[in-house]
């Protein structure tokens, strides 16, 4: 899934509004609504903050898989 789909989903079940997660971070609500619409991403520093607030890990908040869950087996 990328970026933005995911965000706005762990943003909708967690209950919290754009502009609440704009205040949080310290950004504008049309940030929030760029990251959503893959217009633009969040600089490093908040793109750990949002893992870290919904629970998720950062190769999930980028729709990516976890390099050390999916190697082989040799």
């Amino acid at each position: 899934m990328e970026f933005g789909k995911y965000f706005k989903k762990c943003r909708k079940q967690s209950g919290k509004t754009q502009k609440q997660v704009a205040d949080r971070l310290g950004v504008y609500q049309s940030n929030v609504s760029d990251w959503e619409n893959n217009v633009s991403r969040p600089e490093y520093e908040n793109l750990l903050e949002l893992a870290k607030y919904y629970g998720v890990t950062l190769y999930e908040l980028l729709g990516q898989d976890d390099p050390l869950f999916s190697q082989k087996s040799e």
